[in-house]
């Protein structure tokens, strides 16, 4: 029998959807109630997320299977849709919630007000996410990747003015290539196998041989080129670093997390699908991931010191980033994906933090009053925010403002940087560890990406130490920059969570390892997701 908690899988996709519908049909001068709406559902996502990780845990620790599929409407996969929650898709849905709640937070100081139907573009992006998180089946990952992307190209405009029009014409025109790949890639993989759920993939593929081996590795890599593009792999993210610095504040940090997307799609399709027993595929695309982050990591680390502005220094750290998990994947499993795990909820906390902060420190040069609006360029734009009306605007300037930002700014350059104490540093430090015990599989890439760990870290150090000096320790007649309590208070909760990681490294290395080692797991996914006695011959026979 089925209890009320096991519907809870589903909540992640359906309240952002229910929300962002209710938000649409109010007024856009209703803006207090759309603030309820938005805030009330993202509460209520991270309350449910949390749930959903303890179940996940819980069970796992007590020796019980943790991967639980939920089919929609009772059909069983494969010929339903099923959504599965396991270690680690309640991960990611939690680091999506604790990032829309921040993010949300921020924006309520004033920018909702930049444009029209910000809130339902927000509710729909984490919808999008929770469902590109969640989803069993690759046709579904491919909807929920393009509600991603309607979402994201609205949120990218959000402000107006045409350095964002001009950033969200590159950033759709690229991601509908990457939509069109997809496709290519599924059509592929569907005709030769007939089925399009991952779980049931993983059964069908070792039986693929002949011409059929062809077309399947063919569709394969045409779908890994998209997901690496959405990752944002050099050379394919090449648009990164200057459409993120288009975007607004809060949206800039809720996009930290859109590359994850593609690093996720990577770890679970390629460990479930090539992982195991799958001869044929043994390190099958292992060196484009491995020497596609390394160059990825290269071209974040020379970006990150070739650059003057902190909004850039912050895509390309993004980019590092990106490019170490796609690195870490391609070197190896096991302790590795552990850390390497660590390492993305430590990068995008930081780098999400980095992204608020970067506002408020640049404010004190732009000076008061001055909200970065410009004129509407569509004429159905309603901006409840204008200049005139930010210019008599009252704020509080909090006493020694410019400590307190500089004290958030020390403390996101090392979280990102990876200096230690903190859980960049632990991160990383597992993420070395496990390559160093790869024993005789250690060869030079290896070496390179070890490098690199080290290097990419001292670059942004150096970077964001010479925008610091710059904007917040260099005298200055300026005066001190208004700082709200609503844009302090995600900072500084993003930064918590960050230094809490490093209190509770242990606990939260386990957590990682366990998920590291489900992700192997391949006949527990497929058990669980294929509960039907004709999957469980099937898999028999296999």
């Amino acid at each position: 029998m089925i209890g009320w908690t096991d519907h809870l899988i589903v909540a992640p996709v359906l309240l952002p959807l229910i929300a962002a519908a209710v938000t649409l049909v109010l007024n856009e001068r209703r803006r207090l109630l759309k603030r309820v709406i938005a805030l009330a559902t993202t509460l209520a996502l991270l309350a449910i997320s949390i749930m959903l990780l303890r179940g996940a845990a819980s069970a796992g620790f007590a020796g019980e299977p943790a991967t639980t599929a939920y089919p929609i409407g009772a059909w069983p996969a494969p010929f339903g849709i099923v959504l599965v929650i396991d270690w680690l898709s309640a991960l990611m849905l939690v680091l999506t919630s604790v990032l829309g709640l921040t993010t949300l937070i921020y924006s309520l100081a004033r920018w909702d007000r930049a444009g029209p139907r910000f809130h339902a573009l927000f509710l729909l992006q984490l919808m999008g996410l929770n469902g590109a998180f969640l989803t069993g089946d690759l046709f579904n990952l491919f909807v929920f990747f393009e509600v991603l992307l309607a979402a994201s190209f609205g949120l990218l405009l959000h402000g107006s003015g045409k350095v964002r029009v001009k950033a969200g014409l590159h950033y759709v025109a690229i991601n509908i290539a990457a939509s069109l790949l997809f496709l290519i890639g599924t059509a592929l993989i569907y005709g030769v196998t007939g089925t399009l759920n991952m779980a049931d993939l993983a059964v069908r593929i070792p039986a693929v041989e002949g011409t059929d081996l062809a077309i399947l590795q063919s569709g394969m890599a045409i779908l890994g080129i998209a997901f690496l593009l959405k990752a944002g792999m050099w050379p394919l993210g090449f648009w990164l670093p200057r459409t993120y610095a288009a975007a607004a504040p809060p949206v800039a940090a809720l996009f930290a997390i859109l590359s994850k997307v593609g690093v996720y799609a990577v770890l679970r399709v390629y460990l479930l699908l090539f992982g195991g027993d799958v001869g044929w595929s043994a390190n099958f695309g292992e060196e484009w991931l491995l020497f596609g982050g390394i160059a990825t990591m290269t071209f974040g680390t020379i970006g990150v010191l070739a650059v003057r502005t902190l909004s850039r220094v912050a895509g390309y750290s993004l980019m590092i980033s990106s490019g170490t998990l796609i690195a870490t994947i391609g070197a190896g499993e096991g302790a590795v994906i552990g850390g390497a795990l660590f390492y993305l909820v430590s990068s995008t906390l930081g780098i999400t933090a980095f992204y608020l902060l970067i506002e408020l420190v640049e404010r004190r040069e732009k000076g008061p009053g001055t909200l970065p609006i410009t004129e509407p360029v569509f004429d159905d734009e309603y901006t409840g925010a204008l200049l005139e009306d930010d210019a008599n605007e009252v704020g509080i300037v909090i006493p020694a403002t410019i400590a307190i930002l500089g004290v958030g700014f020390i403390f996101c350059t090392v979280l990102i940087a990876g200096l230690p104490p903190l859980s960049g540093f632990i991160s990383k430090f597992a993420i070395i560890d496990g390559l160093l015990g790869l024993e005789e599989r250690i060869a030079a890439p290896v070496w390179w990406l070890i490098g690199l760990l080290i290097a990419s870290g001292l670059a942004t150090l150096i970077a964001t130490t010479r925008a610091g000096i710059d904007l917040l320790w260099a005298p200055s007649d300026k005066p001190q920059p208004v700082l709200r309590v609503a844009e302090a208070v995600p900072v500084g909760i993003l930064l918590a969570i960050g230094l809490g990681l490093m209190v509770f490294a242990g606990p939260t290395m386990r957590y990682m390892e366990r998920t590291g080692m489900s992700l192997q797991d391949r006949q527990g996914y497929v058990t669980a997701v294929l509960a039907t006695p004709q999957a469980e011959e099937r898999t028999r026979v296999r």
